[in-house]
Formats: C-alpha cells, structure tokens, sequence
C-alpha cells in the first residue's frame, strides 16, 4: 500500500491546503510543506535501507501494488517501485519541499489554489514515476499539465498566459501520439495473445511486425522528447520557465522533464528494443545537436531564468545521448544527470527568484558588482555555476563523465562532436558570474544578503550535490539491478561500476 499512499497522501494535501486558506492564508504553506516533508522522510528512509543483497537481486522491484480497475478493458491500478523509481520520488519530494520555501514570500495571492495545484503536478509526477499500466501511465501524464497550466497561468510574469498555453500545447500534441501508440501496441498484443491489456509487463516482449514496432516506438519518442525537451522541440521551454513563478520553474526543470528521461528509460527501450536500436544513432545526434545549440542559445540570453532555462535544453541532451548508447556505464550516467541536473538548474532558478526579489528585474545588463553587497549569495551561485559546467568533485561531472564514457563505446564521432558542449557549458555558466556579480556596478546597492529561509533552501542542495560529486555509489546502486540485459557489458569493470569516496 506504500506506493498508493504516496499518490494518495499528495492528493489529500493538496485539496486540504486548498480548503484552509479559508481558515487563514499561511495554513496551506504549512501543510504542503508538512505533507511533502513527510513523504520525503519516507522515500529517503526506503532509500537508506536497500543492502547489499538488493544489488545483486534477481528481482529489480521492491515494492508491487496491483488492483483490477477496468478489468473488461485490460485496466488495473498498477504500480510498481524499483531503483529507479525510487531516486526519482526521492528527488519529487525533496524538490517539492524546497518549492514551497521559495514560494513563502513571493505568492500572496489565492495561497490556497497555488498550494493545490503544486501538491497536485508532484501527485501526477509521481504516479508517472510509479505507475506499471500503460493506461494509468497516460492519465497520470496528463494530470501533470493542468495544474503546472495553472501555475504558470496565474502565477507567472508578463507574458505568462501565452507561455502556458504554449507549454500545454506542445505536451499535450506529444502526449496524444502517445496516446495513439499506447493503443496500437494494446490492439498488436491482443491480436497476437488474445486477451486485451494495458499492463506493462504483459506488453514487454510484444511480438510484431518490425515496422509496426518502429511506428509505435517514435509515437512515445516524440511524446517523451517534447517534454525533455531535445531540438527542435524545445521552444515552449524558455518561455514557460521565463514567466512562471519561482517554485513554477524548480518544479518544471528538476521534475517535470525527467518524465520524459524516465519514460525513454522506462518504456520505449524496453518495450521496442529492434525499433530503439535502428533509430538510436539519428536519436544521440540529436541529443548532440541539442548539446550544442542549447549551449549556444543560453550565452546568448539576456534575461537570466531564460539562459538557465536554454541550459536545461543542452543538459537534457545528454539523457539523449547516453539512453541510446546502451550499456551500463550510459545508463548510469543519464540517471545521475537526471538526479544532479535536477538539483543544480533547480537551484539557479532559486537564486535567480531572490535576486528578482531584491533588483525586481532579471536583465544581466542591469545587474553587475553584486559580490560586496551578497557575498554570501555569490558564493552559492559559484558553486551551482561550477556544478552546471561540470567541475570534477560536484554531481554534474560524474554524470557527464559517465555518459560519454558509454557513449564514446557505441559512436565515438558523435560522442566527440557532444564533448564540444563542456567548453560551451564553461563559457555561458562563467558568464552568469560575470555579468550579475563581478564586473562593474550601475549602482550602489544596499541588499540583504542570504535570509535564513533561502540558507534552509539551498544548504541542502549545496550538500547533495557535493555529496553526489564525491560518492554517488548510491545512486549507481540502486539502479544496477533495473539495467536491462541487452545494457549489461562483457567486461566485469564495466559491469560493476564502483565509485569509491575520497580517503
């Protein structure tokens, strides 16, 4: 019952801080945060208690819950959690939480329907991470857009109502060819097997004609790559991330375009392994391409969610890169990105939200010799813009670092062209450092420096990604025994990547 309860619990929360902005306006802040603590403290606990043995396990899955929903339709209410699971909630929750700290101040208005609809997009977040039936996959996918609609929609800057109904009409054109493919492969299985099925596990290994599966594969590819998002794709993402609010913008990059990873990862390896393989070299391209013109468009900006938003386009291109290269150093990898991009672009958005809080504006010209006057928000954001570059002993390097090792086994031309990225990525994240605090200043500012709520928000951050940087054998652990077969590689060194911390 634990992985109904993380949905259930989320849900409950979120029509409860609904209702108590009623009684007062602060209650619904107090309980998103308790509810999201609460299942962090559950998820992390789950996490700390995987051993040895769950390592060299047969069985990928810890935890299973099944009920017959539409049983006439092939419908049940069916979740799973393994390794991979599990690290995706842990980062939903604890995201989750620092979201509803960064939002204490900033929204004052309709507390109680914000608080909704942010408890709401992690419920629907985490019925994605946790659902086995197809049927229940797309609902749950769905349930994710209206309320991060909403958000932007109300919430958001200027422009922020073109913004989302642009992020709505890019997700959900991709979702509906999903939708398309989810049934052609329910009808395929039931008129091979005879019995009709939404379940993921009877879908695995669907026999089919080599065509019909290469269909069906780019119908969940397009649908996970729009939300990812990778060229061309991309263009709803800057601009949702440039009008919504801060918790908006923490939310959409460190969870919401995981979705799209997690269901490459999940569902279209997989379930159509020939189809993955015949288009993987086009797909690494353009993660490599992605790589490339995400970094160049992010040293272009001028606005600075924008810039950090353009840096999630070429972060998210290594997902691209590594999922498609098939082995297990790659595999690692992606999910390490998935994890330490996350934490990293999640933070930048934070600091930027402060700074916008402090300047009122967001335009790199007008910012400039903020150090003396934040010394300690310009140390914060060193060690988040050495993260996004990829310095060796932060979390982002050892992602990195894995995927092109994998990669580099299955095109190293591509893997070459990718590897271009890392000094694009130096010289944009030195550019936030430049232009917003060194350089000349304008003006002489007179600015409070790190509140203890924003020290309570980005400390554990600082943390995790130092700690991801230095040991993240824990992570590698948890996700080994979900490895497909087809990933495991012939040597033992590479099979068993083992990541000892510093003496």
């Amino acid at each position: 019952m634990i992985l109904f309860l993380f949905i259930l619990i989320l849900v409950a929360g979120a029509f409860l801080a609904w209702l108590s902005a009623v009684v007062n306006k602060e209650l619904p802040r107090w309980i998103a945060l308790l509810v999201l603590l609460f299942e962090l403290t559950i998820a992390a606990g789950i996490w700390w208690q995987l051993d040895e043995a769950h390592r060299w396990s047969s069985s990928q899955w810890l935890y299973t819950f099944q009920q017959p929903w539409m049983p006439r339709f092939g419908i049940s209410f069916s979740l799973a959690m393994d390794g991979l699971s599990l690290l995706m909630l842990v980062l939903t929750f604890f995201l989750g939480t620092l979201s509803v700290l960064v939002s204490w101040n900033e929204i004052k208005e309709k507390t109680g329907f914000f608080h909704f609809n942010l408890l709401f997009v992690l419920a629907g977040i985490t019925g994605v991470f946790l659902t086995m039936d197809l049927f229940l996959f797309y609902f749950f996918w769905e349930v994710m857009l209206i309320p991060m609609y909403f958000l932007i929609g109300i919430w958001g800057h200027g422009n922020r109502v073109y913004a989302a109904f642009k992020f709505f009409i890019f997700t959900q054109a991709g979702g509906l060819l999903m939708l398309l493919s989810i049934l052609g492969l329910y009808f395929v299985h039931a008129h091979n097997a005879g019995a009709y099925t939404f379940s993921y596990f009877d879908l695995l290994n669907t026999p089919m004609a080599v065509e019909t599966g290469r269909w069906l594969m780019l119908g969940f590819l397009v649908a996970f790559i729009v939300k990812l998002p990778a060229v061309p794709f991309h263009t709803w993402l800057p601009d949702a991330h440039t009008e919504a609010p801060t918790a908006g913008s923490v939310v959409l990059a460190g969870l919401l375009l995981k979705t799209g990873a997690y269901g490459i990862l999940r569902f279209v390896i997989p379930l159509f392994p020939e189809a993955s393989h015949y288009f993987a070299p086009g797909v690494m391209l353009i993660g490599a391409i992605g790589i490339l013109y995400g970094g160049k468009l992010a040293y272009a900006q001028t606005d600075f969610k924008r810039l950090v938003a353009y840096t999630s386009v070429s972060h998210m291109g290594f997902v691209l890169l590594g999922a498609f290269a098939f082995n297990a150093l790659a595999y690692q990898g992606v999910v390490m990105q998935m994890i330490t991009h996350g934490i990293s672009t999640g933070a930048l958005f934070m600091i930027a939200g402060s700074l916008y809080e402090r300047l009122h504006t967001r335009e790199l010209g007008k910012m400039g010799g903020l150090w003396p006057a934040l010394p300690g928000m310009g140390v914060v954001t060193m060690i988040f813009v050495m993260a996004s570059l990829g310095l060796p002993g932060l979390g982002n390097f050892v992602a990195e670092f894995l995927i092109l090792a994998g990669s580099w086994q299955a095109q190293p031309w591509i893997t070459a062209l990718a590897t271009v990225g890392l000094v694009i990525a130096t010289i944009y994240s030195l550019r936030i450092m430049q232009k917003v605090f060194f350089g000349t200043s304008m003006r002489e500012y007179k600015l409070p420096d790190l509140s203890i709520r924003e020290g309570l928000m980005l400390i554990p951050l600082i943390a995790a990604i130092i700690w991801l940087g230095l040991y993240p054998q824990p992570v590698i652990d948890a996700v080994k025994p979900g490895i497909p077969l087809s990933f495991q590689t012939t040597t033992h060194h590479q099979q068993d990547v083992v990541i000892h911390p510093p003496k």
